[in-house]
C-alpha cells in the first residue's frame, strides 16, 4: 500500500491520522479544518459485521519516525476545542516581532522541543495561555514556573534569537 493522501486538502501525502476517527491528514491547518466538524471514532474490529473478512485483518503502522506522531494531547493543544474559541486581536507592535517561516520550521523540527512537549505540566500551561482570555497575563504567568522557563529558552536558541 503506497503513501495516502490528506483527506482534507486531497493534495498532499497524508503525515498523521486523527486520533478519534483516523482520517488521515498532512498539516496543523488540515487537522484543524478537519476538527472544525466532530468526528466519531471508528468501530471497533470485533462490532464490525464478520460478513466483512476484511474487518478482521490486523494492520500494522509503520512510521519512519517515530517523532513524527503526535500524541493525543499534543494534537488537542495545536487545536484546541472548537466549540469554546477564544477570540483576541493579533497585535504585532514590531514586524521584526513575527517569526519567519523558516524559524518556525526549526521549531517544529527540534526534537528537543518535541520532547520538552511531552511533559504534561508543560501542556497544560500552554494551554492556559491559549484559553486564556487574557494570553499575556497567563504567559507572564508562566515564565514563573521552571519548566515553562527552560522550553522558553529552548525556543529561542532554536531560532538563534
Amino acid at each position: 500500500m503506497g503513501p495516502r493522501l490528506c483527506e482534507i486538502c486531497n493534495e498532499t501525502q497524508s503525515k498523521y491520522k486523527c486520533p478519534a476517527c483516523l482520517v488521515p491528514y498532512c498539516s496543523v491547518v488540515c487537522f484543524k479544518k478537519h476538527k472544525e466538524i466532530p468526528c466519531a471514532k471508528p468501530v471497533p474490529s470485533e462490532e464490525k459485521s464478520t460478513a466483512d473478512p476484511e474487518s478482521h485483518l490486523e494492520r500494522t503502522l509503520n512510521v519512519e519516525e517515530p517523532g513524527n506522531v503526535l500524541q493525543k494531547l499534543q494534537l488537542e493543544a495545536i487545536a484546541p476545542d472548537p466549540e469554546s474559541p477564544v477570540e483576541r486581536p493579533l497585535n504585532v507592535e514590531e514586524p521584526g516581532d513575527v517569526l519567519q517561516k523558516l524559524q518556525l520550521e526549526a521549531i517544529a523540527s527540534s526534537s528537543e522541543i518535541r520532547d520538552a512537549l511531552k511533559d504534561e505540566n508543560l501542556q497544560k500551561i500552554i494551554r492556559n495561555i491559549d484559553g486564556s482570555p487574557d494570553a499575556e497575563n497567563e504567559l507572564d504567568k508562566a515564565m514563573e514556573v521552571e519548566v515553562f522557563r527552560i522550553f522558553t529558552d529552548k525556543i529561542l536558541s532554536n531560532i538563534n534569537l
